[in-house]
């Protein structure tokens, strides 16, 4: 075999291992995620460290339990390592919605939902409670200390 030869088969089987690391890195799914993105520029308290494998694996939590589509219905076939969106994609208006003045008609709940933070909130705290509820215990955090750790000064 000549020399370049061997060199074209040596560049194609490292460019593979690049190829095949680079899909196998975009679809991991990282232990504990971070909870920051471009809706917390304004963010008072720290953002959240959200452990997504204890979520999996200890708590038994569904996919669609956080992950829905356009519709809100669960996606429930997903697998670990499936990409989906990011929430801020399509609840797009960062931080919580404005408190109606008075006289003022208040804010439907989709007109809530738009709303990056409610969004998080919600879906958050009402799994909580229902874990709650479930076990009898107040071992689900709902309140805002209990997620969010105090900011760094």
């Amino acid at each position: 075999m000549s020399k370049r030869f061997l060199l074209i088969i040596a560049v194609v089987g490292i460019a593979s291992m690049f190829f095949a690391s680079s899909i196998y890195a975009g679809t991991t799914i990282a232990d504990v995620v971070n909870m920051e993105n471009k809706a917390y520029a304004k963010h008072k308290k720290g953002l959240v460290q959200f452990s997504h494998k204890k979520h999996a694996e200890e708590y038994k939590a569904g996919c669609g339990e956080c992950h829905h589509d356009a519709d809100n219905k669960p996606l429930n076939d997903l697998k670990m390592g499936d990409e989906v969106q990011n929430c801020i994609e399509c609840h797009t208006k960062a931080g919580r919605p404005p408190r109606a003045k008075k006289g003022e008609p208040k804010l439907s709940m989709k007109e809530k939902m738009a709303y990056h933070a409610y969004a998080i909130h919600v879906n958050c705290k009402d799994c909580h409670k229902v874990a709650n509820k479930k076990s009898g215990t107040k071992s689900a955090p709902t309140s805002c200390a209990k997620c969010h750790p105090k900011k760094k000064k």
